[in-house]
Order: C-alpha cells, then structure tokens, then sequence
C-alpha cells in the first residue's frame, strides 16, 4: 500500500511502500477507504456528488440526468439517459468487481414493482417481519392509526413502559414510513414520548402495528405520465388544532 499522507520520511523514502501485514477488509477503516476510492472514481467519470446525501452521484448533460446512489457495496443507478446508463456500467466494471442483478426489486428493505400502470414501491416483507418480531402478526386488525380524538401527554403518575422497546418499535415504524405516507401523523405523535413513554403512549404504537396488519402490502405508486412534482394538500381542523397532512400523487 502508499505510505500514509501523514508518514514523516525522507525524500529517498517517498518512492517507498508499506507491506501489509493485514488485510484492510474487515477493519473499522475499510468501509471509509472504499468508498473514498469510488467517489475519486465517479468525480473522475463527471459525476457530481450531492451535499445532501453524499452517497448519491449526478450527472446532468443535454438536458437528461442520471443518479447513482450506494449503501456499503450495493448500487442503484436510474435516469432518463439509457446511453449514459451504459457508459457508467461499462466504467465501473472496468474499474471495480461488480455484477449487474438486472431490474431493481429490492433494496434496503424497499419492494420495487413494475406494471402497465406504473412504478410501485412498497415494504410489505418489512411489515411482516416487523408484526412477527412484535408478536401481532395474529392481532385485530383496525382501519386507522390512531383513535379518534386521541390526545396524548406526559402524566406524573402515569404507568411506565419499556423505554427501550417504546424506542425500538418507533424506530422501525419511522423507517416503514418511506413507502407508508398515512403513518406520518400518528409516527409524529407517538414520537414525540421517545424519553418518557407510558402505557397510554404504547397502546398507541401497538394500535399502529394493528393498522399495519390490515394492509401490510400499501406503498407508493408512481403512475406513468404523471407530473410527480405536484402534490394534493389535505387539512383538518378540530378546533384545538390544526394537522396538516401532504401526501405525495
């Protein structure tokens, strides 16, 4: 391997190299030289990383774009550019091992489907998963997240809970919410009891997974020839307060 950046050596030293007595692979840093080896690559091939997610890669030219986004060793790559789409998975073949597994349709945990009618994103074995682990997957269904004028708070005498299962649960319920737009609300509730969660508060989580039982499969469909930057806004008053709800078409 180089010697390191920081390594004091002589000038007759510099041409020198280090001998590994280790492999990199399975080491802490590993993961950081790996992916500081493909992002020099992908700046190299035009690609400009984003601030907001740095392991998402565009590139934009005559008028089309295409995105390249990582999780450790596993790529997705879309656009509207095919030819680009090529040319970037004949680059990286060249430069890194990789396999082409074909069409997405999974990734992290997401469900991708394609029909006639359009695109369909969707965590329906998450859900499964998560109702068994829970021990609900033989619970009540119910048509709603949340009872109806629900008002939770924080009360002195209240009966507490496993704080750490109250955290657990919410955490995997607020990742399920990527392709489940009609949990934000309830999720923004119960989140909000993350230090001190009472019995009140995780009834109201089990009754979130008792709403997930009664269709684990919804998610998200991106219809074709549809303007997917435009939103329909719906709002409820119920005179104490005022829940604005957006919810992608």
């Amino acid at each position: 391997m180089d010697l390191p950046p920081e390594c004091m050596v002589s000038e007759k030293q510099c041409q020198k190299v280090c001998k590994l007595k280790k492999s990199l692979y399975g080491l802490k840093q590993s993961p950081r030289a790996w992916f500081g080896r493909f992002t020099k690559s992908m700046r190299a091939f035009g690609y400009h990383q984003s601030n907001s997610d740095h392991t998402l890669f565009l590139k934009k030219q005559h008028g089309k774009i295409t995105a390249l986004i990582v999780y450790v060793d596993d790529m997705v790559v879309t656009g509207n550019d095919p030819e680009e789409r090529k040319v970037l998975q004949n680059y990286l073949s060249r430069e890194f091992e990789m396999k082409d597994l074909g069409p997405l349709k999974y990734f992290l945990g997401i469900e991708v489907s394609r029909s006639s009618e359009g695109i369909f994103l969707s965590q329906r074995k998450y859900a499964l998963d998560l109702l068994q682990e829970t021990g609900m997957s033989g619970c009540q269904p119910v048509n709603t997240p949340t009872e109806e004028g629900l008002k939770l708070c924080v009360e002195s005498n209240q009966v507490s809970t496993d704080k750490g299962r109250y955290q657990r649960l919410v955490g995997r319920l607020m990742y399920l919410a990527h392709t489940r737009p009609d949990l934000a609300y309830a999720l923004s509730v119960v989140s909000q009891y993350m230090h001190n969660p009472g019995e009140q508060h995780m009834n109201a989580v089990m009754r979130i997974l008792r709403y997930l039982k009664n269709a684990p499969g919804k998610g998200i469909l991106f219809a074709k020839n549809v303007n997917h930057q435009s939103i329909e806004v719906y709002t409820d008053a119920d005179w104490a307060g005022v829940h604005l709800v957006t919810l992608p078409l």
